[in-house]
């Protein structure tokens, strides 16, 4: 076999692999943590503050403060941080807060960036207990209880992450990140979790226990990630990290192509920035459950950067001479091509059948129509993006990292 025999077999066998680890792994969780359905928890005696950071979000954060203050949850109290608004996030929170008793409302000067917003509203709170919210999420009712039980009744577990799920579902954009947040990213969290450790929380809802979020130093106002950030700190201090499936928030994601690009970009970014700032500490003994989300991260940088050599090869190939060692004749599938796409189709049928019962059963057809197209589009740019992320993390001066408002699609704008 040549050297480029080797490339094709990784490049082929890696995400294969990975497939049915995350298929094994989510179906071990599902069966024992969600089958069957689990009732409804008691409320614990403990209280909650939900913290909400909120940056130029006039758009939507009456509706945010208004399903945070639904929650179904006998002591809590809702704190809005307006990390420095430029449009009428403040005079919004401000008369919310005269109507409400239960929302607080900090101001920062200007903008600190999110880390600093929820360390701001994390210093202020009044219990040990924090749910995190971004400012343009809506909360389900029952997260805050579901949430609860973990962090109060197991002394480890330093935060626990809840299930996002997407509102806006009227472009092709939309259709494809609603299977994907069930058929990738739930997938993995539950096969993750599975195996000892989590790569992250979902920033958009996470529950944190302070005196663990006190031990690590809190967020770090430095990164570009902040959630994959405290997850590794967290995690590294050896606090655990659940996955709390029945805890629901939704949220609005991108529907233009330069709002996915920059989001996965960010997340590319976070994720080799985290990597790197921690690399020195990887090869303890006493971190070793970390090692598969360590390993798992490295060996996909290194298959995006095999996949994006390949396809140079092919089209250097269409325009110039290439030795025999080098050349490329196609890359449409053949029998490796057929055998990876049939396990995603396995893989996208397990993971939505497993996350129906938050989705709706009627949405089980609709959802694996568009999730099929999945690796055609999200592969791609989650390769490239992945490519992008090294050299600029690398090359990055160090300063605080700051927010903008995101792209939340065409219904959420």
């Amino acid at each position: 076999m040549s050297w480029l025999d080797y490339l094709f077999d990784f490049a082929f066998y890696y995400p294969l692999l990975m497939a049915w680890i995350w298929i094994i792994g989510g179906l071990w969780f599902f069966f024992k943590r969600e089958f069957p359905k689990p009732k409804l928890p008691q409320p614990t005696e403990e209280g909650c503050s939900i913290i909400i950071p909120c940056f130029n979000e006039q758009a939507q954060v009456r509706e945010t403060i208004r399903y945070a203050l639904q929650t179904q949850y006998p002591l809590f109290e809702v704190i809005a941080v307006n990390d420095g608004s430029s449009d009428q996030t403040a005079a919004i929170l401000d008369e919310l807060q005269l109507i409400h008793p239960q929302l607080r409302v900090v101001h920062l000067a200007e903008n600190q960036g999110k880390a600093v917003a929820l360390r701001s509203g994390a210093l202020v709170s009044q219990y040990e207990y924090l749910v995190c919210i971004d400012g343009d999420a809506l909360l389900h009712p029952h997260a805050v209880l579901w949430m609860m039980p973990q962090m109060v009744n197991l002394p480890r577990v330093g935060a626990v992450t809840g299930n996002p799920r997407i509102i806006n579902r009227s472009s092709i954009l939309g259709k494809l990140q609603v299977g994907e947040f069930s058929s990738i990213i739930g997938l993995i969290k539950r096969a993750q979790r599975t195996y000892g450790r989590i790569f992250t929380v979902s920033g958009v809802i996470a529950g944190f226990r302070k005196t663990a979020l006190a031990r690590v130093g809190f967020w770090s106002d430095d990164k570009i990630t902040e959630d994959i950030d405290i997850s590794w700190k967290l995690q590294f201090d050896h606090w655990d990290v659940q996955y709390i499936p029945q805890a629901l928030c939704y949220i609005y994601m991108p529907e233009t192509f330069t709002g996915l690009w920059k989001q996965r970009l960010r997340w590319a970014q976070g994720g080799i920035e985290v990597l790197i700032s921690y690399f020195h500490k990887i090869l303890r003994w006493r971190l070793r459950r970390m090692w598969p989300v360590i390993l798992e991260i490295m060996v996909s940088i290194i298959w995006s950067y095999t996949i994006i050599f390949i396809i140079v090869l092919y089209f250097l190939g269409l325009f110039i001479y290439l030795p025999e060692g080098l050349y490329i004749k196609s890359l449409l599938p053949e029998w490796y091509g057929a055998m990876l796409g049939l396990t995603c189709l396995v893989q996208f049928a397990v993971s939505l059948w497993i996350d129906k019962r938050y989705d709706g059963n009627k949405r089980f057809v609709l959802n694996y129509f568009w999730v099929i197209w999945y690796p055609l589009f999200f592969w791609f740019i989650t390769t490239l993006t992945t490519v992008c992320a090294l050299p600029k993390t690398i090359f990055q001066k160090k300063k605080r990292a700051r927010w903008v408002s995101p792209d939340r699609g065409f219904n959420g704008e």
